[in-house]
């Protein structure tokens, strides 16, 4: 598991570490069930906050990609990758969606804006 913070990108640490960890979950990195760092252990490799640690560990189970065994740790959930998928499939719906609309508002036709993700899925993938 590798985390970097950086303090000067605005963005929280917790949400700095939810991110990462939630890519990791995603790409298989970290496995199914896999023991992650203790709060305090992980609060000190990354020199934060116990709490800020706790936070994102927190946010990830109310997500449902970790789980907690009291007295054990913290545990990547074995659905954790099926639901991410599913919330990835719904932002890109969403983002979809609105692509539809504004190019719509612009006049663009469906083959149009088919070239325009295809040659932005060139340039990514």
């Amino acid at each position: 598991m590798n985390l970097f913070i950086d303090n000067h990108s605005g963005i929280p640490i917790y949400d700095q570490i939810c991110s990462q960890l939630r890519a990791q979950i995603m790409d298989g990195s970290i496995k199914e069930d896999a023991m992650l760092p203790s709060i305090r252990n992980l609060a000190k490799d990354l020199r934060i906050s116990v709490i800020t640690t706790k936070r994102a560990y927190e946010e990830l189970e109310r997500e449902g990609l970790l789980y907690t065994v009291p007295g054990k740790g913290c545990f990547v959930s074995t659905r954790g990758p099926e639901l991410m998928r599913e919330e990835n499939l719904k932002r890109i719906e969403a983002h979809l969606e609105e692509a539809v609309r504004l190019s719509a508002a612009a006049g663009i036709s469906r083959k149009e804006l088919r070239e325009i993700l295809d040659v932005c899925w060139e340039e990514t993938v």
